[in-house]
């Protein structure tokens, strides 16, 4: 039987695999450290590594993986950007992921992000529990024939634009490739890239972090948008540049920003820095708007998605080990 080594082990996923692993029957062995250059040797002996979004699998941890005689790479993860699938490649080694756990997970904190910058839910919260209770500075917009922009129309990406076509908006959406589910929806349609730049009130990212995507949203597309938009960004955190970011919300350009995911996370996300604080200047900016809304990559975080996530990956695993094809390899 397989031996497994899960990196960046966190609390909430332990019973759920815990519990998935009963049909399965792997050892495996829970790591809280990341896989870095620094810790790829706690990897040796193992035949699987188990990865999670922040670790890094760059050329070098991959040679020593194969080192160690591990053969396999099991993305805990749809997105697999920090992963060098040409050194895995080269080495033999393949690479799994779990490409869809629960759409609505990701697609309803989307939503949730939006509910609650708009009627400023966060702040009425803090000024509350001071008992505060003046409405001054707390006014919210309908968001029925609200004009949504949605980039990336995957499972994800349908799942938000059904719900904001629920609350009455016109949606339009950005996507190379056409989902024919969406494709004659009342008050839906697809646009050029700038169109929806230009004409959306909401923009809500759900594309994939790939070289073509990377800053998507830089100063010359911030400076296209309707003064007063609301960006959303719950896919990957390259696909925004920070920087111009910050400079859209100083200008007024951008009216709020609800982010579950940021450039250099790795770094802060999954860990209590309460005490110690961060280094990070761009983010410490950022966290200093009252109309910008932070969650540390949370958004799929719901009971059925790390249900969905233990059983595909130890699926993948069975199928590896059995020899059968892996239907859900990442290739180069």
């Amino acid at each position: 039987m397989l031996r497994i080594a899960l990196f960046d082990a966190h609390k909430f996923e332990r019973a759920p695999f815990n519990d998935a692993n009963k049909e399965y029957g792997f050892t495996i062995e829970m790591i809280e450290a990341r896989l870095s250059l620094k810790t790829v040797a706690l990897a040796n002996g193992y035949d699987v590594v188990c990865s999670f979004v922040n670790d890094k699998l760059d050329a070098e941890v991959i040679t020593q993986l194969k080192e160690y005689g591990v053969k396999l790479i099991a993305l805990r993860s749809a997105g697999f950007n920090h992963v060098d699938l040409n050194a895995a490649g080269a080495a033999g080694i393949k690479v799994v992921r779990v490409p869809a756990y629960s759409p609505y997970a990701v697609a309803e904190h989307a939503v949730c992000l939006i509910l609650a910058l708009n009627r400023k839910i966060h702040r009425s919260f803090a000024r509350v529990r001071e008992l505060n209770f003046s409405l001054d500075g707390l006014v919210g917009f309908d968001l029925h024939g609200k004009t949504v922009g949605v980039i990336g129309t995957g499972k994800i990406g349908e799942v938000f634009c059904k719900i904001m076509l629920g609350f009455g908006c016109k949606v339009i959406a950005f996507d190379p490739q056409i989902n024919e589910s969406l494709v004659g929806q009342v008050n839906f349609q697809y646009v050029s890239f700038d169109e929806l730049l230009l004409g959306s009130d909401i923009i809500s990212l759900h594309a994939p972090l790939v070289p073509q995507t990377l800053h998507m949203l830089d100063f010359d597309q911030f400076a296209k948008m309707k003064s007063g938009v609301v960006v959303i960004n719950t896919s990957r955190g390259k696909l925004i540049n920070t920087e111009a970011l910050i400079d859209a919300l100083k200008k007024h350009k951008v009216g709020a920003a609800g982010l579950d995911v940021y450039e250099e996370e790795e770094n802060v996300f999954f860990q209590d820095l309460s005490e110690t604080g961060i280094e990070d200047d761009i983010l410490a900016r950022l966290l200093t708007f009252p109309n910008v809304l932070i969650t540390s990559h949370q958004a799929f975080l719901t009971n059925e998605a790390l249900g969905n996530i233990a059983t595909t990956t130890l699926s993948n695993i069975l199928a590896f080990s059995k020899g059968h094809h892996l239907d859900n390899e990442v290739r180069k």
